[in-house]
């Protein structure tokens, strides 16, 4: 056994933005541990400037000093982002926010309070937990975006899918949610449809808008619906589950920026993409007969099933859409890669991928003729996917659970795969320059 390559030696520059990074983290560990209301203001900016600082900077060094192109050296070496000890620390933390953060709030009010006037000024109303979260995950959005965009500033097609979901979270998942309660109406994120957004179409919710929303709530309720049934089927038949899962949903665009570095753990596995099948298609079965449930009781007075539908979503929204989505969606980012959630719990992606399996015209072509079986494409599909098995036989790459972030085709160096819109016909032909037989070489 040859013994593993050294890593290379961190320069002074980027040990200095570590530093500051780490420095952040402190204030903003001292903010929760402060209990004088001014300070605690003082450490929660000072974090969070010193946090975004030190990312920036130090993502121009790692990667904007360099040449163009996907660097994937020593990513089994570093403990960061190899199952390592600082990768199970990381975990750990992440975790235990989701854990706080839906069943333990009190826990967090020391960070929470330091928001008030950022909340005040958007939305009218104190912060609570939901606003830290939201302004946490907006702020990881954007700073690691824009690490995306100095490490895949080659690629035209990345650095705009990276714009559009920094873009779609900030404005419409975080500004506009709170501009609309600040005008006292109800909260509404236009980038969240059923089945992810499953209360949108749920009875006591349509109500609400309805009520609470006046004419802006009809438009709510009737954008809600013509997204989940009209313009996600024709949007799908025509680009496939990128446009939705890589370019506006704020998981996806989590799992784009922030678990950009933990892309290549995803289980590659056949005994993965069982549980796969097994766990997301019966999510978005239950999702639809939750829904069903609970408007064939609403129908019938409340009268039809009593509590039995509303028990049901109670126990989705704790089951899948807490525990699944957040704590272990994200908080196993580090151990099992950053679209856990996306592959086995997603309603959306298990829609998204069934219309993008049988009915859509999306696919990624492969010319098997040029592949050198580098294994690039495999190794940064977060998916789980084993694209180079595809590629070395010409095959197109049709499949319910990829994304179409285009990593694979960004990552390879011989041009040989590429994302196409259409036609349906002849979808599934290979390429015509390798037969399947001709690898056979040894046989």
């Amino acid at each position: 056994m040859y013994p593993a390559a050294p890593l290379p030696d961190t320069s002074p520059a980027e040990k200095g933005w570590l530093a500051v990074i780490a420095a952040g983290l402190l204030a903003l560990l001292l903010t929760a541990a402060d209990a004088d209301t001014g300070r605690q203001v003082a450490w929660l900016y000072a974090g969070m400037g010193l946090v975004s600082a030190g990312t920036l900077g130090w993502s121009w060094l790692k990667f904007g000093r360099r040449p163009a192109g996907v660097q994937q050296d020593n990513l089994w070496l570093r403990s960061s982002t190899s199952r390592g000890s600082i990768a199970w620390v990381t975990g750990l933390v992440l975790t235990g926010f989701y854990v706080l953060l839906y069943w333990f709030p009190e826990y967090l009010e020391r960070l929470v309070r330091p928001l008030d006037g950022l909340s005040l000024w958007l939305r009218g109303q104190p912060a609570n937990q939901w606003f830290l979260y939201g302004t946490f995950y907006t702020l990881a959005i954007l700073l690691m975006g824009g690490r995306a965009l100095w490490k895949y500033r080659h690629s035209r097609y990345q650095v705009i899918r990276t714009l559009s979901v920094m873009f779609f979270q900030t404005g419409f998942a975080f500004i506009l949610p709170g501009l609309l309660q600040l005008f006292q109406k109800p909260e509404f994120y236009f980038t969240y449809f059923w089945p992810l957004k499953y209360g949108y179409l749920f009875p006591n919710d349509v109500n609400y808008l309805l009520e609470n929303g006046q004419a802006l709530g009809v438009f709510m309720v009737f954008w809600g619906a013509m997204m989940s049934f009209l313009a996600t089927p024709v949007l799908t038949y025509f680009f496939g589950k990128r446009w939705y899962c890589s370019w506006v949903c704020g998981c996806g665009g989590l799992a784009e920026t922030a678990g950009d570095p933990y892309r290549q753990l995803s289980d590659k596995s056949r005994q993965a993409w069982r549980w796969e099948v097994r766990l997301i298609y019966p999510i978005f079965g239950a999702i639809i007969i939750i829904t069903a449930l609970l408007w064939v009781n609403y129908s019938w007075g409340n009268n039809f099933l009593g509590q039995v539908g509303d028990v049901a979503a109670k126990w989705y929204g704790f089951l899948i859409g807490a525990l699944f989505s957040g704590v272990v969606g994200v908080g196993f980012y580090p151990i099992l890669g950053n679209r856990v959630w996306c592959r086995f719990g997603c309603p959306m992606a298990a829609y998204l991928g069934l219309l993008q399996k049988h009915f859509s015209r999306f696919r990624i072509s492969t010319n098997g003729g040029q592949c050198i079986s580098c294994g690039n494409c495999s190794n940064v599909c977060e998916m789980g996917i084993d694209v180079k098995q595809y590629a070395q036989r010409g095959e197109p790459i049709i499949r319910a659970s990829c994304v179409g972030c285009g990593m694979c085709s960004t990552a390879c160096p011989r041009g040989v795969l590429n994302l196409e819109n259409g036609p349906r016909e002849g979808r599934y032909a290979g390429s015509p320059l390798i037969h399947a037989d001709s690898l056979r070489i040894l046989s």
